[in-house]
């Protein structure tokens, strides 16, 4: 999908992510739930498909004709980054044919010592026609990222970084003041569990918002109800 097209399919919507840690109930070793997940978001209005690991990826594209943003989480020693850290997962995400490549854009350094700009700058120079999402979580992340190339920053480290440690909800006065001054387009992400919060962050400028727990995560689901449950008790 070219870029034109990406960015009129996903303005003002909902994209849905549709992902399973190892630790979680829905993950499975040979996939073949989260295209499932994807198929019923699109069936529902979703606009778009954030989905994690190249198997995921690909067989979503399968059975979903919407844009998909892609990730690859994996763990490395010596850094917190965690979100398509390094040129290998970048390649590899590439050469499935992710309409939006996201990365960690925090201020953590990865294994090789490189900033998120200097990624994002050398995934620009190797990949020029790539549209890139940068996973922020303060402004000057966002447009250190934007400077760098980002066509995207995402408000999904919010409250997950130690800068913002403590940030528990949605915060729309971040997501209105990334809209004004930063020159990617926001993605609101993060702490979105309710269709209120989701209009509130679109009227406060999101291009486009990302809703995942919420959604895609029963297990998270349930614990809410029961959790306010357990509290009226």
């Amino acid at each position: 999908m070219e870029k034109e097209a990406i960015l009129k399919q996903i303005e003002h919507g909902l994209i849905v992510s549709c992902q399973a840690l190892e630790h979680e109930p829905l993950y499975t070793k040979e996939g073949g739930i989260m295209h499932l997940m994807a198929k019923a978001a699109a069936m529902s209005g979703a606009v778009g498909i954030r989905a994690n690991t190249v198997r995921d990826i690909t067989q979503i594209k399968e059975v979903v004709d919407l844009p998909v943003i892609g990730i690859i989480k994996k763990d490395y020693p010596g850094t917190p980054m965690y979100i398509t850290v390094t040129m290998k997962e970048v390649d590899e995400l590439v050469a499935c044919g992710v309409d939006i490549l996201a990365v960690q854009g925090t201020s953590a350094l990865r294994p090789d010592g490189k900033t998120s700009a200097e990624f994002i700058r050398e995934i620009k120079a190797k990949y020029p026609h790539q549209l890139v999402m940068a996973d922020i979580a303060t402004d000057e992340e966002a447009m250190a990222c934007a400077e760098a190339g980002a066509d995207f920053v995402g408000t999904t480290m919010r409250g997950y970084t130690p800068e913002t440690e403590g940030i528990n909800e949605t915060d729309f006065d971040f997501i209105a003041r990334l809209a004004k001054n930063c020159p990617a387009k926001v993605i609101a992400e993060g702490h979105i569990h309710y269709p209120e919060q989701a209009r509130k962050a679109l009227e406060a400028g999101a291009f486009a918002l990302v809703v995942g727990g919420a959604i895609t995560r029963p297990a998270e689901i349930t614990a809410r109800f029961t959790a306010a449950i357990k509290d009226m008790r």
